[in-house]
């Protein structure tokens, strides 16, 4: 299912511990004053995640602990190295936008290196994709998070520091990629080489008639 983000009174989302889509019981935040117990503190409210059982602090609308950055977990078919830069990302996106867009730059460079290309130019590694038969979808996702990666590092027209979604659309972006060029490809590939070899061998009599 698509990645749930956590919202202050939302019976269910994706946990910030465990990650894992869970039912949430909300309370709130209780004083102890001798023998008795008040709630004066209506801001703070406490959600415990049903499956870990772990408890998310939250002030007003916004998670206070654990350290949650609020960004979907990265495509676990990513290569390990992606998903760091990835990760290192999300830690930093709310503090430093800018930041957190050139690590994403950086992460589709090695994205396009464990598509089959160089590394070593990413405009001409995209280009090479599209001659191959990139679609044009992921063509423009792929270019979307290489010019506001580099508006990141060098003087342009975007202004991310005030303009932070469109950093965090990126993160959705590069799991957009990954599902469709990694993951799709090869769930369908696991699929067919179960087939029976005499059906695959009918497949292949057929397209080669």
């Amino acid at each position: 299912m698509d990645y749930v983000t956590p919202k202050l009174d939302e019976t269910a989302f994706h946990c910030p511990y465990c990650n894992s889509y869970a039912h949430q019981h909300w309370s709130g935040l209780y004083i102890q004053n001798e023998d008795s117990y008040y709630n004066d503190q209506n801001d703070f409210k406490i959600s415990k995640c049903k499956r870990c059982k772990n408890l998310t602090l939250w002030f007003s609308d916004k998670i206070i602990y654990p350290d949650f950055s609020g960004i979907p977990p990265p495509n676990q078919d990513l290569n390990e190295d992606i998903k760091r830069d990835y990760l290192e990302a999300g830690s930093i996106v709310h503090k430093s936008p800018r930041g957190a867009s050139a690590l994403l730059r950086l992460a589709i460079q090695k994205l396009c290196v464990q598509l089959g290309e160089s590394g070593e130019n990413l405009n001409d590694d995209i280009g090479n994709l599209v001659k191959k038969g990139l679609s044009p979808t992921i063509q423009q996702a792929l270019d979307s998070v290489r010019v506001i990666g580099n508006e990141a590092v060098h003087p342009g027209e975007l202004d991310l520091e005030n303009n932070k979604e469109i950093t965090i659309k990126l993160f959705n972006l590069i799991n957009i990629i990954a599902q469709v060029m990694i993951t799709q490809p090869k769930e369908i590939k696991e699929i067919y080489e179960s087939l029976p070899d005499k059906k695959v061998n009918g497949i292949g009599k057929r397209d080669n008639k």
